[in-house]
């Protein structure tokens, strides 16, 4: 078995601690030789991890990549803006790249990337981490075999967790779509990408709505402060204090240990006292939509509803699929699909054991495919390709389109023609 060298640019919570155990459980399978992060800790603690010298660590992407070609793919988890320039890059220095989703926050990046990656002979590899899941697989498998015979509907619920969208989308990086991208790409890119998948058509209409209805200045409670630690009246009762949640032992809450490096309990207090994670979620600078619902018509007929909300108990996706012989519910967080056949009657339910690594096993699947691929020259059409990412990105900016006019109705033809007719090809990084 070849070994396959990488790079990898990006060594945050994705970039290290998502997919680098992988390597060091397979290093039969994959090298890592170089690591680009322009934080000195995040660094060092990757190189500690992975056994790298000093002469294998950069600051920028564009020191790596200044270098004569190191490897064969790099992974790029860098923040959702900063993909686009070193993405195109690689391809054009004849690196495969697997990327961390979403593609860009821009509809023009990512119908460009698609093309360069294309046009060099390259796989850019969208980390869809889903697709790779026992759970979704088997919702495929049982729609592809005619199960439930023709799909007509479906209705796709994304449960973010009260705690996780606080964290994330209001505190947290993803915030502001100035910042990152708005909530249906930044998010729910996932499950636009599982629906284009599940369908198996394109789409031909969109429309949604949504809004940022509670997370805001005018729903301060009285007594409330800038920070939790600044004597805020209502801190002990708040279902969102900081110093509650974020305190809290990093084995039981993994957000925890995301807000400090190292996560120990004073860099924890520090980061509370003086970074965005101590800030009242009620005024933050945030402006990312707290709910938001997509319509969806596919050329084959299917129609879809989606809905996200970030008002939710659980991290769970629920998904009802409707066929012309019988109906699918799932489950994600349980791991239960429950199979009806019209024609008998019958009730049949799947138990799906659990994925060892993150995403319900979807971080070790797609290493382990993307690695696949490159032995194999597989360089297009694989499970989550540009290629095949692309639709589900435009459904995501098409769906804010539509949200941003009040719910009017996106062409999705006329959408993608638009796009076409600006290319990035005269502005694109040589």
């Amino acid at each position: 078995m070849k070994t396959i060298k990488l790079a990898v640019i990006g060594a945050g919570a994705r970039g290290f601690l998502s997919y680098m155990p992988y390597v060091q459980r397979f290093p039969r399978e994959v090298e890592v030789v170089a690591v680009a992060e322009p934080n000195e800790e995040r660094r060092q603690r990757f190189a500690d991890a992975l056994n790298l010298t000093s002469e294998q660590l950069y600051s920028t992407w564009e020191e790596l990549l200044n270098e004569p070609k190191l490897c064969d793919a790099l992974l790029i988890c860098t923040q959702d803006q900063m993909h686009y320039e070193p993405t195109v890059a690689a391809l054009r220095k004849g690196y495969h790249v697997l990327l961390e989703k979403p593609m860009s926050n821009s509809p023009d990046e990512c119908v460009e990337m698609e093309k360069v990656a294309r046009e060099e002979g390259r796989l850019l590899s969208i980390c869809h981490v889903s697709r790779y899941t026992p759970f979704w697989q088997k919702m495929k498998q049982l729609i592809s075999d005619g199960s439930i015979g023709d799909v007509m509907s479906i209705q796709h619920n994304e449960n973010v967790g009260y705690l996780h969208y606080a964290h994330s989308f209001v505190r947290g990086n993803w915030r502001n779509d100035a910042l990152s991208s708005p909530m249906i790409l930044a998010k729910s890119c996932h499950d636009m990408d599982l629906i284009r998948w599940i369908v198996d058509a394109d789409c031909t209409k969109v429309s949604s709505f949504g809004s940022l209805s509670h997370f805001r200045i005018d729903n301060a409670p009285a007594g409330s402060t800038d920070r939790c630690t600044d004597g805020c009246a209502v801190e002990s009762v708040c279902p969102y204090s900081a110093l509650r949640f974020y305190m809290q032992d990093i084995e039981s809450n993994h957000f925890a240990a995301l807000i400090a490096d190292p996560p120990t309990e004073t860099n924890r207090m520090n980061a509370i006292l003086g970074g965005p994670y101590g800030k009242c979620v009620y005024r933050t600078d945030n402006n990312v939509v707290d709910h938001q619902t997509v319509n969806m018509e596919f050329e084959n007929g299917v129609t879809v509803m989606f809905s996200m909300s970030g008002f939710t108990r659980d991290i769970n996706r629920i998904v009802q699929v409707m066929g012309t012989k019988g109906e699918i519910r799932g489950d994600l967080l349980s791991g239960r699909i429950d199979l009806f056949e019209f024609s008998t009657g019958t009730q049949s339910v799947i138990q799906i054991p659990t994925g060892q690594s993150g995403h319900q096993g979807g971080d070790d699947g797609i290493m382990r495919q993307f690695l696949s691929d490159l032995r194999n020259e597989r360089y297009i059409d694989t499970l989550t390709s540009a290629q095949a990412s692309l639709e589900s990105h435009l459904m995501a900016f098409a769906a804010e389109e539509s949200r941003l006019n009040g719910g009017a109705v996106v062409d999705m033809k006329l959408f993608r023609q638009s796009l076409a007719s600006s290319s990035l090809s005269d502005t694109a990084v040589k």
